[in-house]
């Protein structure tokens, strides 16, 4: 790294039109993009979910998964005005570790965003198929959608694709106005559950306690972080795939990423003590543990509470008016979340084919609404998709969460290798003490991969892999006129970094259930290592951690040097004009 700074370098600014897209988004449309994605079907299903884990620990959970998710939107707040462009978060490892580790993240990136759009419309259908009219569009038992059921969720998909087109300010618009309604929603819910229909007993001797699984309190509640805590929580980097279209990134988007962070997790921490609150006591006492959702369970208001947690908790309490209510949120909220990660997808396919990972043809624009049309049409396309192999909510959910992770983990490596090679850049906001928060924020990161479990974890490789080979195969027929040569020397670590999170996840405390795409695997762990061998719980927790340290100092060792990042940055910040 050179160790003078000349005066153009110190007075280097972003070049704003680098993604020749329509800078037309305020603070307010970036501040909701991030807020309208986390206020999703995250908060329609995800205090069910974690309270039938954990009970009323699960508020534990959040707090917990609230710091968590924060520390990394702290770190994507430095990252996303130094380089406001579109699909950042497929971009920064780019720029710091070069065109392998750029492919590997955006994918992963673009992975979790693509699937987040189906989700949200299934948890749609979900919640309608309560009505007299949508009743068979869903079924409860399988997790599956009707052949209705289908049909309407290619609609509302090509809903969202059709306003996608009109262009970007329309869109910020009509999603500013769905996020409003989702926002005031869930706290107009708060606040009747607390006053007019609170149990506070819940919270103490009904069901067995605050901690109603006995034995171990601390692993059921590091279990719901995965089963829907982290996957609520998640959005707040929509500001920064939006970065390309920001009017003024340097002043809106540190703040759009960290005010919409804060003002979720305060919603859905108070969303889950209003939950846990307002369930019936003699439905909690009469099942096993704090709430038993399984599928052996017939009692019809526990079928009810699965598809429609607040519906049924209000209808149950006789609050007619909120149930309505909530009928019209259940489609409004996922669809808002559904509607903005159909955007950010496609912007991530952008990011990823400025990259030159993917054929260029994802990085055309319509010439007057300056929309990646191709990219998003593909996107949805693949959305429709994930409904197949993955049919429920909560399947989904974890494939997400660990792609999401993963792509996030993928930002403290760039901040700790950038700050190193590229300390003159201007920074608006600067992470304080970066150098012990940005290695916590890849070891916490790691710690959500590693509690959903082997088997999300290895269908997410199986995943990974296809990706690599659609990025290959586009470096091989030339797609691509701008593909980068592999920076293999900077980004050899992927592999044990994959590889080794596999291995722990595998021996680790923390399986999901069967069914996985690789559950047939136990035959190598018998013949490797003896049929009961496992990290012991706790002790894993500490490998993860050293694990993580470790490859976190072999990557920022191996970064680029700083003529190949001057190189790659250099369409945002091009080198000084010399005479």
């Amino acid at each position: 790294m050179s160790t003078g700074v000349s005066a153009a370098q110190q007075a280097a600014e972003p070049v704003l039109e680098a993604d020749r897209l329509d800078r037309g988004v305020g603070f307010l449309g970036l501040l909701w993009a991030s807020e309208g994605s986390i206020i999703g079907s995250g908060w329609l299903f995800g205090a069910l979910t974690a309270a039938a884990i954990a009970g009323p620990s699960a508020i534990i959970g959040w707090g917990l998964g609230s710091v968590i998710i924060l520390l990394l939107a702290l770190i994507h707040a430095e990252l996303g005005p130094l380089f406001p462009v579109s699909g950042g978060t497929s971009r920064f490892p780019h720029y710091a570790f070069g065109s392998f580790a750029g492919a590997t993240f955006g994918w992963m990136s673009y992975l979790q965003a693509a699937t987040v759009a189906p989700i949200e419309v299934l948890a749609a259908i979900q919640y309608l198929s309560l009505a007299s009219f949508a009743h068979g569009w869903y079924n409860s038992g399988k997790g599956t959608l009707s052949g209705t059921g289908i049909i309407a969720a290619v609609v509302l998909m090509a809903i969202f694709v059709a306003i996608n087109l009109i262009g970007i300010r329309w869109l910020a618009r009509v999603n500013n106005a769905a996020t409003w309604w989702k926002v005031l929603i869930p706290i107009l819910v708060i606040i009747v559950l607390m006053v007019s229909n609170f149990h506070s007993q819940n919270f103490g001797h009904a069901a067995g306690g605050f901690f109603p699984v006995k034995g171990d309190v601390v692993k059921p509640i590091l279990l719901t972080l995965p089963a829907g805590i982290v996957f609520a929580l998640l959005g707040f980097e929509q500001a920064v795939q939006l970065g390309g279209e920001a009017a003024n990134p340097k002043r809106d988007l540190a703040r759009a990423v960290i005010g919409s962070m804060i003002l979720g997790a305060i919603i859905y921490i108070l969303v889950q003590v209003a939950f846990i609150g307002a369930m019936k006591p003699s439905l909690l006492a009469s099942q096993h543990g704090w709430l038993n959702m399984g599928a052996t369970n017939t009692n019809p208001q526990v079928v009810n509470v699965n598809k429609g947690p607040f519906w049924t908790v209000a209808t149950l309490a006789g609050i007619a008016w909120l149930a309505t209510l909530l009928r019209i949120d259940a489609v409004v909220s996922p669809s808002g979340t559904g509607l903005i990660y159909l955007t950010s997808s496609s912007r991530l396919s952008f990011g990823l084919s400025k990259n030159g990972s993917v054929p260029s043809a994802f990085e055309k624009t319509d010439s007057r609404t300056r929309v990646p049309v191709f990219g998003l049409i593909v996107c949805a396309i693949i959305g429709l998709l994930f409904l197949l192999p993955f049919p429920s909510w909560a399947k989904l959910v974890g494939v997400v969460t660990d792609a999401s992770v993963l792509m996030y983990a993928g930002a403290p490596l760039a901040l700790g290798a950038l700050r190193k090679t590229k300390a003159d850049l201007p920074r608006i906001y600067r992470l304080p003490w970066a150098p012990v928060l940005a290695p916590l924020g890849f070891i916490a990161a790691n710690l959500v991969v590693y509690w959903t479990g082997w088997q999300i974890y290895s269908t997410l490789m199986i995943a990974m892999l296809i990706g690599y080979a659609l990025m290959a195969l586009s470096y091989a027929l030339h797609l691509n006129p701008n593909r980068p040569e592999i920076d293999w020397k900077a980004a050899w670590w992927i592999f044990p970094y994959l590889i080794g999170m596999g291995l722990i996840s595998y021996f680790g405390q923390f399986p999901t259930p069967a069914g996985g795409i690789l559950d047939g695997v136990g035959v190598f762990k018998t013949v490797l290592v003896g049929p009961n061998f496992d990290i012991p719980f706790y002790v894993d927790l500490a490998v993860v951690a050293a694990f993580s340290l470790a490859i976190y100092y072999a990557a920022i060792h191996l970064r680029l040097p700083e003529r190949k990042v001057d190189k790659y940055v250099e369409e945002v910040y091009p080198p000084p004009v010399t005479e």
